[in-house]
């Protein structure tokens, strides 16, 4: 029975996605729409993945440069390229992408719940709107655009912070830290950052839309509902993570 109940609800998620991609009834309405998603998520999203960012960072360094430092046979530069490379593949997207389906997907689903339970979206689909595009694509669509640029930015303050706890503790210079950053750069990496940083928010968001564009009943179910949102973006993240880097790595 919980084996039909999946699949069924994963037919449910299809659907809504094949749906959700078609003309916009109107295109100003649309793109205003996407553009108050990108500033909600981005803005609103800026400050934790800066700070979280960072002391990912610093962490990261003071854990490798401790094991360096034990061994005493390996050039300090190295954590340059150490620290990069940790970023940009794992911390970065990965991190970002997490914080991003606990902040956002549950705002997702409530926002549309909240419309489901109070039948707002039914009246929409009376006057003959389409609701997944109207409601769903748009913050998709706004999702897809500006997650890039928070990771982006992640990466550059987890570098950053890298350098700073490791200058600070007496690990490396400041010179030696910057050699490393450049020494053996693999664009693949990057590649395979920005891949991750289109795919997850396409999750998170999706997900989240479907689990409140579903709900049934009232405020128990739509909070249970958020938190389902953000239970399965998770797992998605950790499980896509996995196979992008299996198979592009």
């Amino acid at each position: 029975m919980k084996l039909i109940n999946i699949l069924d609800g994963l037919g449910a998620y299809l659907e809504m996605i094949f749906r959700m991609f078609v003309k916009p009834q109107k295109y100003s309405m649309f793109f205003r729409e996407v553009f108050r998603q990108m500033y909600d998520i981005g803005i609103g999203s800026f400050g934790i993945i800066s700070i979280v960012s960072l002391f990912i960072g610093a962490v990261t360094s003071v854990q490798f440069g401790n094991k360096l430092m034990n061994l005493g046979i390996i050039p300090m530069w190295w954590m340059g390229g150490m620290v990069r490379d940790t970023v940009i593949l794992e911390m970065a997207p990965t991190i970002t992408g997490l914080l991003l389906a606990g902040k956002v997907g549950s705002n997702i689903a409530s926002e549309i719940g909240t419309m489901r339970i109070s039948e707002q979206i039914d009246a929409m689909e009376i006057m003959g709107v389409n609701t997944y595009s109207f409601l769903i694509a748009p913050k998709v669509l706004g999702a897809v655009l500006i997650v890039p640029a928070l990771t982006t930015l992640g990466m550059f303050i987890g570098i950053i912070g890298g350098m700073i706890s490791g200058v600070l503790g007496g690990y490396f210079g400041q010179d030696e830290y910057i050699y490393g950053l450049q020494d053996d750069f693999n664009g693949r990496y990057m590649l395979i950052m920005f891949i991750k940083s289109f795919v997850f928010p396409f999750l998170i968001s999706s997900i989240a839309s479907f689990k409140g564009y579903y709900v049934k009943g009232g405020a128990l179910e739509l909070g249970k509902s958020s938190t389902d949102a953000v239970v399965l973006s998770s797992i998605a993240i950790v499980f896509f993570n996995f196979f992008i880097a299996y198979f592009l790595l």
